[in-house]
Order: structure tokens, then C-alpha cells, then sequence
């Protein structure tokens, strides 16, 4: 239209032909793609895999970050560090081959750790029939005609079995930061079989780094409430949600997603699956995550290294930017131009080259982004 409009009003064509050629919009096409990729380069370079465009700029917005705690704040590398024996027909030994025979087919962390320590230990395992994994509770099993279950104080009552026996011994592990499985074999809760687990050095830091680049930071788990406060302290997270079902993660995200915030969610096992998925921005750790997380996640952090964390949001950020920046310049280099062929100040190749310099300085800045420092 303004083509036409600057014919009629000046009758010379060339100018018209001029304001065609410097108005397409090539520099504000790129303006977008060529960030996307130069960020993306430069986060595989760091060992962390974004597979969409789309998430990177979703991460620019995130201003509240929810840490599943095993395997994310902790290195997941639990070992049982006590079997507990409530029934005194019952010794550690046996206790522990009741567990691990059960837990054999899990794929829960606790459930291996249990399986990896009785096979260590050269525990001899029982055979086990009707296998079921309920996430975020526990699981059951049948062993030589005898019902197993395996999971926390709620599963075990939602069965008809009162754990109560178990409440001193819990307290005090708990205390202690540790993760607890409870046992019970024929509708008695026989023993307790605890779990301790290391927090990454970098925890604390990497908390601290969200919260300076203003977004809250949520802890979101299944262990009991103690053991969640206990590491929640230790890298100052305020918000915890503690004996979480997946279910209830999914709620909470979709709560706080409810209230205007965006959020971003950081697990590495099946009970994180549905909550990363649920949330705005998945992140999921990808050496140790299992499959299904990795594949509901938007991001993956192949090193386990959540000091990448911040560095993500720092680049995801830096990038938004430059896209903002990128098409106010594209945009006002057609403007300008658009003037100046008006004006006949450009003809049709001088107003070739201002367009493909626009292209190529667009294409420029956002390939500097690949290699600017956001470490």
C-alpha cells in the first residue's frame, strides 16, 4: 500500500519498486530462529539438551522453580543404612531379604537401593508373584503365598495395617535426614528399612543463584516430612511439600500455574514424569533420570549438574532479550528504509544491500550468543 500510495503522489516507479525490495521482512524472520539456535548450540556445548525453541523462551519466563528432592538436591545414591526389625520373630537379615525380594522389580529409588544391598550383602532372594508398584506409595508383591508390602505409613494403613509400633523408631530416623521404608509381611508391619542419602555440594548455591535472578524456589517430595525439612534447611528452601503422590505434584503446579506464576519443574524418576510434564518448563536429569522423565521433560541436564540450573535461566533469559532486541532493530532498519526510498534516497540496489545488511547483522548478534559467558 505504501508502494502504490508513493507512486500515485510522486508517479516514479523506482521508488515504489525500492520500498518493495527494503520492506521484506527477512531480518525479523531470522530475528527469532537465529537466537533459538545459537542458545541451543551454546547449552549442548554445556551438557544440557533443550528440545524446543519454544522451551528455551518458556524458561525466560519461569519465576518459580519446584525440585523433586532425590536425585535433584541429593545424588540419589542411597544406601541402607539400618534395618529395623519391629517383630522379634524377625532378624535385620531376614527383614532386609523380605524388602529386597520385593523391591527387586521396582524402579523407584529406594526400591533399587534396597535390591543393590541385599544383592551386595549376597542376601538370598525369594521368589515373587503379582507384582504392583503404586506410585508415590509403595508397592506389593505375594511371596510364597504371603503378602508383601513395601512402602510409607499412609500406604500401609490405606491396606488395613497399623504401623503404629514403628512411630518411635520413624521419628528418630527421620531426624536424621533419612528416607524410610516400612514392611509388612501378612497384614503385620515387621520392620523399617532406612535410606541415607548426600546433598550436592553445589544444592546450596544453586538455590541461592535462582532466588538472586527473582524466582521462588519450591521443594516438591514424597519422603516424609522431616527428612524433607531436613535437607530443605541445609539450601535454604522455605516453601516444602512433603509426602507428595505424583497426583498431588501435578495439583500443586497446576495451583501455583493458577495464580500467574510460570513454572519449572526438576526431577529425575517416574513419580516426576506427570509433574513435569505438567509444568511450563520440564527439566529432568539425564544420566541418572529414568526414560519416561527424560522423555516428558523439555530440558535434560545430561551431567547432573544442577548448578546448570541458573546458567539455563541466565542464557534462557539473555536470549529473550536478544529476540526483543533483534526485531526493534530489524523492524526500525525497514522503517528507516521505507523513508528513505520515499524519498528516492535509495534506489533499488543500495536498497538491496540496507536490507541484506539488516539480515546479516541480526544473523551476527545472535551468533555472538553462542559463545558469551553464562557460566
Amino acid at each position: 500500500m505504501i508502494a502504490l500510495a508513493t507512486y500515485f503522489v510522486t508517479g516514479d516507479i523506482t521508488r515504489s519498486v525500492t520500498i518493495l525490495v527494503v520492506f521484506c521482512p527477512c531480518a525479523l524472520v531470522l530475528s527469532t530462529p537465529a537466537a533459538i539456535m545459537a542458545a541451543v548450540g551454546q547449552a549442548t556445548k554445556h551438557g544440557v539438551v533443550i528440545k524446543s525453541g519454544d522451551a528455551l523462551e518458556r524458561m525466560g519466563k519461569v519465576d518459580t522453580v519446584a525440585f523433586d528432592k532425590t536425585g535433584t538436591l541429593t545424588y540419589g545414591s542411597l544406601v541402607v543404612s539400618d534395618a529395623v526389625p519391629l517383630d522379634t520373630a524377625v532378624s535385620g537379615k531376614e527383614l532386609l531379604a523380605v524388602a529386597a525380594s520385593a523391591e527387586a522389580f521396582s524402579e523407584h529409588p529406594l526400591g533399587k537401593a534396597v535390591a543393590a544391598h541385599a544383592k551386595r550383602q549376597g542376601i538370598r532372594m525369594h521368589p515373587i508373584d503379582n507384582f504392583k508398584m503404586m506410585p508415590g506409595r509403595g508397592i506389593s508383591a505375594d511371596m510364597y503365598g504371603r503378602a508383601v508390602l513395601c512402602g510409607n505409613v499412609s500406604f500401609l494403613r490405606e491396606n488395613g495395617i497399623d504401623p503404629d509400633a514403628a512411630a518411635g523408631p520413624l521419628e528418630r530416623l527421620h531426624s536424621q535426614g533419612k528416607a524410610t521404608i516400612l514392611v509388612s509381611l501378612d497384614g503385620r508391619c515387621i520392620g523399617i528399612i532406612a535410606l541415607s542419602d548426600t546433598l550436592r555440594e553445589t544444592a546450596e548455591n544453586m538455590v541461592r543463584e535462582i532466588k538472586e535472578a527473582d524466582a521462588e524456589v519450591v521443594l516438591l517430595t514424597g519422603d516424609n516430612r522431616q527428612a524433607a525439612n531436613h535437607f530443605s534447611e541445609k539450601v535454604g528452601i522455605e516453601a516444602v511439600h512433603a509426602e507428595l503422590i505424583p497426583a498431588q505434584k501435578v495439583e500443586l503446579i497446576q495451583k501455583m500455574q493458577d495464580e500467574g506464576r510460570c513454572v519449572c519443574m526438576i526431577g529425575d524418576g517416574v513419580n516426576d514424569a506427570p509433574a513435569l510434564k505438567a509444568a511450563d518448563v520440564g527439566v529432568a536429569m539425564g544420566s541418572m533420570g529414568s526414560d519416561i522423565a527424560i522423555e516428558a521433560a523439555d530440558i535434560a541436564l545430561m551431567g547432573d549438574d544442577i548448578a546448570k540450573i541458573p546458567y539455563l535461566k541466565r542464557l534462557s533469559n539473555a536470549t529473550v532479550r536478544l529476540i526483543r532486541f533483534n526485531i526493534a532493530i530489524s523492524m526500525s532498519i525497514n522503517a528507516v528504509a521505507v523513508i528513505l526510498s520515499m524519498f528516492a534516497l535509495l534506489n533499488p540496489v543500495t536498497g538491496a544491500l540496507v536490507h541484506n545488511a539488516g539480515s546479516v547483522l541480526v544473523v551476527l548478534n545472535a551468533a555472538l550468543l553462542y559463545d558469551r559467558k553464562y557460566i
